[in-house]
């Protein structure tokens, strides 16, 4: 068939380009890599260990702030743990946990009871110990009295000494029972 007058399409015959000039054939695209099996276990241990971290310092801290917080469930308890960190270990800022705020001079008798036994310890070169025994206790709504006696044991040349003293503690439910006052009774 002969092309329209005035075309300009070429009279030459076609031509075809040589098999070694033309293109390479398009290679198939490679089939999706499958997911390493090895990554995959890599990633869930991974994320098994932060949540175990993490819940494992979650139960670390309410253990640690059960085991520490002082028990200020009664009256008679929280005396009991009072008299235990203040007599006993001798440790001012655990026995402050358990007082109520602005009560420090209605517990100065009890303090002054306490370093005149230092004093004492050191003057005879001796170990006082105190220790409470059966504790009373009168409730009355958010208030509470404990009483007590205090026996206060020393081993002087090779004698057990003791002395006994009634003491009253008034305790207020606050947050918790505190330790409100402390005064010997006469």
């Amino acid at each position: 068939m002969q092309p329209p007058a005035g075309s300009q399409v070429s009279r030459v015959p076609a031509q075809r380009t040589p098999p070694e000039q033309l293109a390479p054939p398009a290679v198939a695209p490679a089939p999706p890599a499958k997911p390493r099996r090895s990554r995959t276990v890599l990633s869930v241990v991974a994320g098994v260990l932060a949540l175990l971290c993490v819940s494992g310092a979650a139960i670390g801290y309410v253990l640690y702030d059960r085991a520490t917080t002082p028990d200020r469930s009664a009256p008679d308890v929280v005396v009991v743990n009072y008299l235990n960190e203040f007599f006993v270990k001798q440790n001012d800022i655990r026995a402050d946990e358990m007082v109520c705020e602005g009560s420090t001079a209605e517990r100065t008798e009890l303090r002054s009871l306490r370093d005149d036994l230092r004093a004492r310890e050191a003057r005879f070169n001796t170990s006082i110990r105190v220790r409470w025994e059966a504790l009373d206790v009168r409730s009355s709504g958010d208030t509470a009295q404990v009483e007590t006696d205090l026996v206060i044991s020393a081993l002087v040349d090779g004698i057990i000494q003791s002395e006994r003293q009634r003491w009253r503690f008034r305790t207020e439910l606050r947050d918790h029972w505190r330790v409100c006052g402390a005064e010997p009774v006469t």
